[in-house]
């Protein structure tokens, strides 16, 4: 990246014709998206999906194991309760353990992306990642809208 970075930065055409700044700032701008891209383990995850010829089917696949929907009810029963109370502590609790079940997610994507090759899996765990995503923004907007009002 740096590397591909130092070879099209705008500022290496400065000096140049409007055209080549105009090429250079969109290549710098596509190493910046692509780094972007690869940085994120989700949006790579989908990066690497659809090298595959797969989609994830985030917008349109809503199909979820039965325990995994009962355990999304129970997380959003446990934001609306800690709303409702304004507990923070048992928002911040509920946090801690998203980001724990994100670890193990991460770790079976890894898996099922790399060695395991079962890219039906790894689409089903990017969009319960993807819930998590939502999930956790939805208890950092509590906890944000909490603090705005001290």
């Amino acid at each position: 990246y740096l590397d591909l970075q130092s070879r099209v930065h705008p500022d290496r055409f400065a000096a140049g014709s409007e055209a080549e700044r105009r090429v250079a700032m969109q290549w710098a701008a596509r190493a910046n998206e692509a780094y972007r891209t690869l940085r994120n383990p989700l949006d790579r995850a989908r990066y690497l999906l659809g090298l595959k010829g797969f989609d994830t089917g985030e917008e349109t696949n809503t199909a979820m194991p039965a325990d995994f929907l009962m355990q999304q009810m129970e997380w959003r029963e446990a934001v609306a309760a800690g709303r409702a109370s304004g507990d923070h502590a048992a928002l911040e609790a509920l946090r801690g353990e998203i980001e724990t079940e994100r670890r193990e997610m991460h770790a079976l994507l890894a898996r099922a992306l790399g060695g395991d090759r079962n890219y039906d899996a790894g689409c089903s765990l990017v969009r319960k990642l993807r819930f998590l995503d939502r999930l956790e923004e939805e208890i950092d907007e509590v906890l944000e809208d909490a603090e705005e009002r001290r």
